[in-house]
């Protein structure tokens, strides 16, 4: 049902706008409070029990019925009515295993960790987004309808995957999620189209040999130096048989073998990340690493096992959703409150949803007026301008809006007869 502050050409304007003041102006001080508690008590990925039930709570109180995932913590719940266009907005409610280093009243109380990504903004803003939806759908005001997806182990990763086995996106046409950006200051958002984040895969490799003497390494197999070959070459190989736009990269984090200087040892491991922009490259990663690492191994007589550690996807934006979102800015903080950001190397599991739904990644501005990059993500000084929740709330709620509209707005051009 249309309401009158609906009307007209632009279904997301001047009476959103004005609706939107309305609500922040009696509910932003309680989504700052409630932001506080989380930051007090943040929980792992999967153990997000305390974070659920409260969430749970509020939900409940404005009259909404959440559903909690399989597992038992991060839920689901669904706002408006009919059988409309379905939009999903997402959150990750988990915390990092890093201590607090913030002299601030609202510190971590849970010794080593602490909610050092923002997922403790990102959750007060879709639970703001809840509210108002709420409100809007008792007033028959919700032109479709909006899932709300508060999803536990982001940092895990497996939390979207398990939103996923339990039908959160089932029927869904688009979803969007926003992530802090310390980089930003408050009052913007960053968009992208296309890749925004990448994917992160570990790699385990296990070289093995007779061992020896190392005054006879013409008799064994030197096992040192195949290894040190395979820690140079791959990645040098798989720069070339790579297409460059995809920035697949592998770098290694840990090297180890041998005890003694004057040994061959029989065994050692290298273990690294793989990060990659582009779905196709990834996909494809695991088996031409293989292929490399036998060809580098065969030639110095060892024997080389792969285990390749499934991450996450890249996380690639779609273009009509992020042109959703850049509308939504611009008609509730202007034109000023679009910037552009550049494509990260971290990883996302938000990736999984686009590889199934359209959808888009937006870079919150989370830094005090000149105060940018100065609280990096994943640190224990990580702390946000309060005001980015209200702003947070402002975009959620009119991205779902403008996506709700121009489904329905594509589905009666859709000529009558013809498949959608």
């Amino acid at each position: 049902m249309r309401g009158p502050e609906l009307r007209g050409d632009e279904p997301v304007g001047g009476g959103l706008q004005t609706q939107l003041d309305s609500f922040l102006a009696g509910q932003e001080d309680r989504l700052i409070a409630f932001r506080r508690d989380l930051h007090m008590h943040p929980e792992l990925g999967f153990a997000e029990h305390r974070t659920t039930a409260r969430i749970a709570e509020e939900l409940a109180e404005a009259g909404l019925r959440p559903v909690r995932l399989p597992k038992g913590t991060g839920l689901i719940c669904e706002v408006g009515c009919g059988d409309g266009p379905v939009v999903a907005l997402r959150a990750d409610i988990d915390a990092l295993p890093l201590a607090d280093e913030k002299d601030v009243a609202y510190r971590s109380t849970v010794p080593g960790l602490c909610h050092a990504c923002g997922h403790d903004v990102h959750t007060s803003v879709l639970l703001g987004a809840a509210r108002f939806f709420a409100q809007q759908a008792a007033a028959g005001l919700v032109p479709g309808r909006v899932r709300l997806i508060f999803q536990p182990a982001e940092e895990n990763p497996g939390g979207a995957l398990d939103v996923m086995a339990a039908g959160g996106i089932a029927g869904v046409d688009r979803i969007f999620a926003l992530h802090c950006d310390p980089r930003v200051e408050v009052g913007r958002l960053g968009l992208r189209a296309g890749p925004i984040t990448a994917a992160c895969d570990k790699v385990n490799v296990r070289v093995t040999g007779p061992g020896g003497h190392t005054a006879r390494p013409h008799l064994t197999a030197d096992l040192v130096y195949a290894l040190a070959k395979i820690i140079t070459e791959l990645p040098a190989a798989l720069s070339r048989r790579v297409d460059p736009r995809s920035s697949l990269s592998l770098v290694w984090g840990r090297v180890s073998a041998g005890s003694v200087a004057n040994a061959i040892p029989d065994e050692g491991i290298a273990q690294g990340t793989v990060r990659c922009l582009d779905d196709e490259a990834w996909h494809s990663a695991p088996d031409l690493m293989k292929a490399l690492l036998e060809s580098v191994a065969s030639a110095y007589d060892v024997k080389a096992e792969l285990d390749y550690v499934r991450g996450v996807p890249p996380t690639v934006n779609e273009k009509t959703s992020v042109e959703m979102f850049r509308t939504a800015v611009g008609s509730v903080l202007g034109e000023q409150g679009v910037t552009g950001t550049p494509q990260s190397l971290g990883g996302e599991d938000f990736g999984w949803y686009l590889e199934s739904i359209p959808g888009a990644l937006a870079r919150l501005g989370v830094a005090a007026p000149g105060m940018a990059g100065a609280y990096d993500l994943h640190r224990g000084t990580f702390d946000v301008d309060e005001r980015s929740i209200g702003i947070g709330v402002r975009v959620m709620v009119a991205t779902a809006l403008t996506a709700l509209w121009e489904s329905r707005r594509a589905g009666a051009a859709q000529p009558v007869g013809e498949p959608a």
